[in-house]
């Protein structure tokens, strides 16, 4: 296994269609996506501190209108 995984990643694999690839995920990899028929429709950050205190807080979309968002925050601690 070692002589393996000394050649891995392999640096030809990884740059395998970066070209055709990376136009795509700049256009739907932002944190906004606005396109006729597709788009963000939700977001979700989570944080979490030193402490294990979890702040989960993800908007949503109401009937797909662009203007009309809901916000729900949940605050957690993680099991040790």
């Amino acid at each position: 296994f070692t002589a393996f995984s000394s050649q891995l990643p392999d640096p030809a694999i990884e740059d395998q269609g970066k070209d055709y690839i990376r136009p795509i995920l700049n256009k739907y990899a932002a944190v906004c996506v606005r396109c006729p028929g597709y788009g963000t429709r939700t977001n979700t950050v989570i944080l979490i501190d030193s402490e294990g205190e979890v702040t989960f807080t993800e908007r949503n979309m109401i009937n797909a209108d662009v203007n009309q968002w809901k916000t729900s925050t949940y605050e957690f601690k993680l099991h040790t």
